[in-house]
């Protein structure tokens, strides 16, 4: 729906997911381990990725079953909507991963949210890309971080030097912004009209 809504605009990102340690999703019987949230993330890729193709589709996986059907209508985009997953850079099975795709969000190694990736960080990602990649489509290598308020262009550098080393698009981070400061910031960027939400 939204790839129609949008003309063919949507960008699926996918990742694991932070599983916190408090028993919110142990405690349901949600798995937090690592390595059974990679085999869901791919399970579920592989399943919409197949969905989208609007033909009969049917998966048997080791987490889910989907029994023969459609979905109507396709999306906008073929061969289907872009897809960036997160990639954990430098690990080989995080990368690998990524390759099957259509663009990576990159995050370091025991990184924390909102780590600013180096152009080192990204002349790496970008080579292994290239060097791996099988398709001959285009890819994205995602980044990000956070402007500062007050004085916004002084991140320039560091975005253009991202770009150099290979970085397609740039996020803008907001771990922690409450509403308020989320549409200042919105605002700031010139997209609302006023900071109380009126756009």
């Amino acid at each position: 729906t939204l790839d129609h809504l949008s003309n063919g605009r949507l960008i699926l990102a996918a990742g694991l997911g932070a599983a916190p340690d408090d028993g919110g999703f142990s405690k349901v019987g949600e798995p937090i381990d690592l390595k059974t949230r990679a085999e869901l993330m791919d399970e579920c890729l592989a399943i919409v990725d197949g969905l989208w193709t609007g033909k009969p589709f049917s998966f048997a996986g080791k987490h889910y079953r989907v029994d023969e059907m459609s979905m109507f209508p396709p999306p906008v985009q073929k061969p289907r909507i872009l897809t960036w997953v997160v990639g954990v850079w430098p690990k080989p099975k995080s990368m690998n991963r990524v390759l099957q795709w259509d663009g990576i969000v990159v995050q370091k190694y025991k990184g924390e949210p909102g780590q600013q990736t180096d152009p080192e960080d990204i002349k790496a990602v970008r080579e292994f890309v290239e060097k791996r990649r099988e398709a001959s489509t285009p890819f994205d290598i995602v980044t990000g971080g956070r402007t500062p308020k007050k004085n916004p262009k002084s991140v320039l550098p560091h975005v253009k030097s991202l770009a150099e080393a290979g970085a397609t698009w740039w996020l803008e981070e907001m771990w922690s912004l409450g509403e308020k400061d989320f549409l200042r910031r919105i605002e700031q960027a010139g997209l609302l009209g006023s900071a109380h939400g009126q756009p």
